[in-house]
């Protein structure tokens, strides 16, 4: 279907974009922006916004007139190569094209992001099966990729896993030691930044993460716990294992969790007598925690705006929401890939 789009120039950049795509060049593009490697540069899309037609940034735009009058028509590709900018209508030449290509932006996008949740009831995606999806996909489209995007899920659970249910894991989240006395001061419950763990090591739900503040002994101590992601590789090494950092009301406090069962856990003694929130994070994953509990300055409260806006509790839910829907529609807008059939199939508490 034709769509409008701007094309202009950034220094030695070309950028096509659909108004309001997100682009690699954006410095928040958000956890629903869908990124492919192409010849030539980039192409995105917003997963949520239904937009078909991909928003392109090219370094390479000579490279790109390969496939751009594919995706974009010939139009599109003549004003890139002569130079020119302005809006133009973007209809693609070869439309199965353009749907595989977003297919394998999607593909790669759920090697990443898909939010496997046990406490939601969000099936893993076996990583194999998606990768044999990726694989398919890169294929199609070998004239816009060259094959190097074809790559397995970084983590993922071993072939033979059994995914616990949820009803077992009201269960595995109960208190770590049932016997332990001491008056409880506070208790909470949250989510955690997607961003700062990989894939497979972490449930994604807003549930999982909670903590408990108790005083026993004339001393206070911390408790976290954290939801294993379904499927998780007990063989996981070290450098991957998440930690916590509990922000109080006094110094932040560190925690590095252990795997028990289907749960992460870690305690530690504390001098506050409350907890602000909890970060969970792998080190040298995504965004560091941050390192003050200080009033944020004006231009410091808009970025966090902007931040929560693009990878907050309520983006995270329009992407469970938005698979969820995927799962139990009979006719999704973009047909299922391979590993969310059989992750929807095998489910049995779906």
């Amino acid at each position: 279907m034709p769509e409008a789009v701007i094309l202009h120039r950034d220094d030695e950049v070309v950028i096509v974009s659909p108004a309001g795509a997100p682009t690699v060049h954006d410095a928040m593009p958000g956890l629903d922006t869908l990124v492919l490697e192409v010849i030539g540069g980039y192409l995105s899309w917003s997963l949520l916004s239904g937009h078909t037609v991909p928003a392109a940034v090219l370094h390479d735009p000579d490279s790109a007139q390969d496939w751009l009058w594919a995706v974009y028509g010939e139009p599109v590709a003549l004003a890139v190569a002569d130079g020119r900018s302005g809006e133009l209508t973007a209809s693609p030449a070869r439309p199965e094209l353009a749907d595989a290509a977003r297919q394998l932006g999607y593909a790669q996008w759920a090697a990443h992001w898909w939010p496997a949740s046990t406490i939601d009831g969000i099936p893993a995606l076996d990583p194999d099966v998606l990768g044999r999806d990726i694989a398919t996909l890169t294929e199609s489209c070998d004239l816009i990729v060259d094959g190097s995007d074809a790559q397995p899920w970084p983590v993922g659970p071993p072939a033979d896993a059994v995914a616990p249910r949820r009803q077992d894991y009201a269960l595995a989240a109960g208190p770590a030691d049932a016997g332990r006395t001491g008056l409880v001061l506070a208790t909470g419950t949250s989510g955690w930044d997607w961003r700062r763990c990989p894939p497979g090591v972490v449930d994604a739900s807003e549930f999982a993460v909670s903590w408990q503040l108790t005083r026993e002994s004339g001393s206070t101590s911390v408790e976290v716990r954290v939801a294993a992601a379904p499927h998780l590789d007990a063989g996981m090494p070290g450098h991957l294992w998440p930690h916590a950092r509990v922000v109080t009301d006094s110094a932040p406090t560190e925690l590095a969790l252990q795997l028990s069962g289907d749960t992460w856990a870690g305690r530690a003694r504390v001098d506050a007598e409350n907890v602000v929130h909890v970060d969970i994070y792998v080190p040298g994953v995504g965004p560091t925690p941050d390192e003050t509990s200080v009033s944020p300055s004006a231009s410091a409260s808009a970025s966090a705006s902007a931040s929560e806006n693009a990878y907050g509790p309520r983006q995270r839910q329009r992407i469970r929401d938005f698979v969820i829907d995927r799962l139990r529609s009979p006719q999704p807008s973009m047909p299922l890939l391979e590993a969310e059939s059989a992750a929807a199939a095998s489910d049995t508490d779906f």
